[in-house]
């Protein structure tokens, strides 16, 4: 009995310096697993995920995040110095008890990036679980830890335009420009006809006799030179009787 007593002591001290040690290595995942036993099962699929987005574009360099009221706000400063605390005047402001009053700052300088610094806070700062001591350089995707609060931090450097939007699925968008374009583009979609083999400039001289032109005026100049050929074309090979084809 007295070594059975012996070896279940051994055992449970052992398995207590793995805890330490992973607690050592791996705080911020423990800390996170601890933060889940205080939701229940049923609120899981109902926390948020926090982040921080450092933007950098031609016009400004900004952060976006959810940190603030819980939601997402773009916030600009012209310093470049976004202060993170419980202190209600800290640019990021989160009520957490383990977060000192000024905890830390991310800071954007020019040409080299974005950084986190602590301001020797009482809990201390983490970036993917090693304590930030000096000034962290953030990249795209690292795991941020202050106090109790955990964050993702994002940064996106570049802008991409996007080619314009087919003109056959233009035509299935709406655009409540007025009550006529809606009503416009319905009655395109609902009257199909076989095509007309009429030349192209015989549609716009029609179009101008029917009486639609004044009546979609506004509608059909919202459109450059390119999308009115293809509107055209579209609009009067789905509306001229078959018998004139």
């Amino acid at each position: 009995m007295t070594d059975f007593a012996q070896t279940e002591i051994e055992r449970r001290l052992s398995l207590y310096q793995v805890f330490l040690k992973l607690y050592e290595h791996h705080s911020s995942l423990l800390d996170e697993i601890l933060q889940l036993e205080n939701f229940p099962q049923t609120s899981l699929t109902r926390v948020k995920a926090c982040y921080v987005q450092g933007v950098v574009d031609a016009a400004a360099v900004y952060l976006m995040t959810n940190l603030c009221g819980n939601q997402t706000q773009s916030l600009r400063q012209p310093q470049g110095i976004w202060t993170i605390g419980r202190n209600r005047t800290s640019g990021i402001w989160i009520a957490d008890s383990y977060l000192s009053r000024r905890h830390a700052a991310i800071q954007h300088i020019d040409d080299q990036g974005f950084y986190l610094i602590d301001f020797n806070s009482t809990n201390g700062s983490f970036v993917n679980g090693a304590r930030a001591v000096g000034a962290i350089k953030l990249k795209d995707g690292d795991r941020i830890r202050l106090g109790n609060m955990t964050f993702d931090f994002f940064v996106n450097y570049t802008c991409r335009v996007l080619p314009t939007v087919a003109m056959d699925l233009l035509m299935q968008l709406v655009h409540r420009k007025n009550d006529h374009t809606v009503e416009m583009l319905n009655y395109i979609q609902k009257n199909r006809q076989k095509p007309l083999t009429e030349k192209p400039d015989s549609n716009l001289e029609t179009f101008r006799n029917s009486g639609l032109a004044e009546k979609y005026e506004n509608w059909y100049d919202s459109f450059n030179s390119e999308q009115k050929s293809e509107i055209l074309d579209r609009f009067f090979s789905r509306q001229i009787p078959s018998n004139l084809s």
